[in-house]
């Protein structure tokens, strides 16, 4: 490559991991290539004008284009509603929206895949703090933890359906932790099963899982999900929101906290966010595409250097965080400065590990990003904790992050850090 000084050490071990990426690189644009002509099709049947596109203000009565936005979401995820807006402002703040719009004083929230997420702890009321928590609005918390082998425990699942929940929740991607993302067969699995024995509602965090497989919870019995528009579905065009989708009843009280009782979907205006939203879920199926890729590929690559990775280079995805085991803080640290000397944001900063809001240990964290915080653009994070794994995700095209999972292997090189 001539535009960066690699070692040849690092160039070698880099063709062969592209040799041994080979076959899952073929799986992952067949599925990128089915989806892509599913957006179309919404889209398409959707009549999508210039029109669409325009800027309303104030209230934002009758802004056709957000509808329109709307039910190209349902369509392509296989659901009967949903909620695009861009005031979500981040993941956590949509998964709020959907709790608190679902959940009511006394009801009890299963969450059947051990403790969710970092961010959400807060919001449940599950770390001790429970100003403005459910814990605070007296909505009850219950937890299945993961088998040994990190899978959902369908036996010790079905006991805890006994106690009747009005919701169980379910955390599809692996968040900080080395357990496999949930594939929609199993969380397909595990809403057959709800549904056999209460009616309990069954919710999705489907945060950076969409577009890896060729269908998504709601199509296989989930009622309701939610994700980011600075992940997957946003194509790294999107500029903040998040979206909510699943059964129309549901997302009719989810609107109800998002704007107020009766006026649910009909207000909040667009600002002229309507046309990033629209080429953000457009070209989401090839951007992801491109973040697998670019995960299969530093798999690979560090798995030729001795380390665990988890998925492995072969291993079905079904969301895009690749979680590599670099076994000592020191290395963590080398392998972020790469990622972020290979960003075309902000590649001359440093990052250094900080008490970052909502987690319980520093992290550190290389994000050079045109979208503050957008994971579906390729950034890597770490906490300084136990298993001292970095967790990877994105990549907007698979060529630049390549060359910056190269630079992060590099600084190790150099480093003396690689076994």
């Amino acid at each position: 490559m001539p535009f960066f000084d690699f070692s040849d050490y690092v160039l070698e071990h880099s063709e062969k991991a592209m040799e041994k990426a080979g076959k899952a690189f073929d799986v992952i644009e067949e599925t990128g290539a089915y989806n892509q002509q599913k957006v179309l099709k919404a889209f398409i049947d959707n009549a999508v004008t210039e029109a669409d596109f325009s800027v309303t203000t104030g209230y934002g009565y009758g802004d056709r284009g957000r509808e329109k936005l709307d039910r190209i979401y349902a369509d392509v995820f296989g659901a009967q509603s949903a909620l695009v807006r861009h005031s979500f402002t981040c993941g956590t703040h949509t998964l709020t929206v959907m709790l608190f719009g679902l959940l009511r004083p006394g009801d009890t929230m299963l969450c059947v895949t051990g403790t969710p997420y970092d961010t959400i702890h807060g919001v449940i009321g599950i770390n001790g703090e429970k100003k403005g928590s459910l814990a605070d609005f007296g909505v009850k918390y219950a937890q299945v933890n993961l088998d040994k082998n990190g899978r959902p425990d369908i036996e010790a699942i079905e006991k805890a359906l006994e106690m009747k929940p009005k919701m169980v929740y379910i955390q599809r991607s692996r968040g900080y932790s080395l357990r496999p993302s949930l594939s929609v067969r199993e969380i397909g699995e595990i809403a057959d099963l709800v549904h056999s024995k209460c009616d309990a509602i069954v919710a999705v965090d489907n945060c950076y899982g969409e577009f890896t497989e060729k269908s998504e919870p709601t199509q296989a019995g989930a009622d309701i999900m939610a994700g980011s528009l600075i992940k997957n579905p946003g194509g790294g065009i999107a500029r903040t929101g998040g979206y909510i989708a699943g059964r129309e009843d549901l997302v009719e009280l989810c609107s109800f906290r998002a704007t107020a009782p009766g006026l649910g979907k009909e207000v909040g205006c667009t600002l002229g966010e309507n046309r990033n939203m629209y080429m953000g879920i457009f070209s989401s199926p090839n951007v992801v595409t491109q973040a697998l890729k670019t995960a299969v590929f530093s798999a690979a690559l560090f798995e030729n250097f001795g380390f665990k990775a988890t998925p492995s280079c072969n291993e079905p995805r079904h969301d895009i965080i690749q979680a590599l085991c670099l076994e000592t803080p020191e290395r963590l640290c080398e392998f972020c400065k790469g990622i972020q000397a290979g960003s075309p944001v902000d590649s001359f900063v440093t990052p250094e590990p900080w008490d970052m809001p909502g987690y319980d240990s520093k992290v550190i964290m290389a994000a050079g990003a045109f979208i503050s915080g957008a994971s579906i653009e390729l950034s890597a994070d770490a906490p300084l904790r136990e298993p001292y794994a970095v967790w990877m995700q994105g990549g907007i095209t698979f060529e630049t992050g390549k060359t910056a999972v190269m630079l992060a292997a590099e600084n190790l090189f150099k480093a003396g850090l690689l076994k």
